[in-house]
């Protein structure tokens, strides 16, 4: 018998070295800066149950590209679930879920520019196509998105060695 081939024990895609480190269970996207302050109890949600998180800003329209990579990507780096907060247009959360299969959580948010109080991102968020899941939660919910997305996580296949039932503590 020969030897085997040293080559044989390399990653075959060196592109893929940089996946190995295990990302963050949530993915947290804002389409603009100033959608932080309304994004940011989602933030704080999750510190406090020990999820780990990231928070980007990407914008739906002003960087398209970079909003189809992440969503993309995501899995790839650990991510489970993905909040994606937006006013206005909303269209954040749709195209997220357009590149993604992971859930994807809608957090409707008003600003100063929004119509109607809000109604505006609700709209937008909640009249999804067939195919193009993305769960809406409450005007500013930042909070219940990040609540959501813990009770996703706890149902198994988010935590690395997920228990048979999830904890009490998540709910």
């Amino acid at each position: 018998m020969s030897q085997p081939e040293s080559h044989l024990h390399e990653v075959p895609f060196a592109a893929l070295e940089e996946f190995e480190d295990a990302g963050p269970l949530v993915g947290i996207l804002i389409g603009s800066e100033s959608d932080r302050e309304g994004i940011e109890p989602a933030v704080e949600e999750l510190n406090e149950r020990g999820i780990s998180n990231e928070l980007r800003v990407l914008s739906a329209h002003r960087d398209p590209r970079g909003v189809a990579e992440y969503a993309s990507n995501a899995a790839l780096r650990g991510v489970r679930v993905i909040i994606a907060g937006a006013g206005m247009s909303a269209a954040l959360p749709g195209a997220v879920a357009a590149y993604t299969e992971l859930p994807v959580i809608g957090v409707p948010m008003t600003s100063s520019k929004t119509a109607a109080g809000g109604l505006d991102a609700i709209l937008s968020i909640v009249q999804m196509p067939p195919g193009v899941p993305v769960a809406c939660v409450s005007l500013d919910g930042a909070k219940n998105a990040a609540i959501l997305a813990a009770r996703i996580l706890a149902q198994g296949g988010g935590y690395p060695d997920a228990p048979d039932r999830p904890p009490a503590e998540l709910y």
